[in-house]
């Protein structure tokens, strides 16, 4: 499996992206928007709680997975043309 980590860090697309595959399923479990925490503490307490449920954390394990692979290479690895990259294109 090779992947381009360092154009993919550099990336804030990337970034939001893999915010958003662990935050939305523990959001949509807990029935919650982003409105909803009102403090650092009750955000703390809710991925707390998520880490200790298994559920979630295949949820998160799915979506992150999903972010990660590029779907339209073979296999787990980047294209050759993106393993070349210096900064994200």
């Amino acid at each position: 499996m090779e992947i381009n980590w360092q154009v993919r860090f550099h990336n804030p697309v990337w970034w939001l992206q893999i915010f958003l595959a662990v935050a939305s399923p523990v959001l949509v479990y807990y029935g919650l928007n982003f409105k909803d925490l009102t403090s650092w503490k009750s955000v703390f307490d809710l991925f707390l709680n998520a880490l200790k449920n298994p559920y979630i954390l295949g949820l998160i394990f799915i979506n992150v997975f999903n972010t990660i692979n590029d779907p339209t290479t073979k296999g787990l690895s980047d294209s050759l043309r993106a393993l070349g990259y210096v900064n994200p294109n």
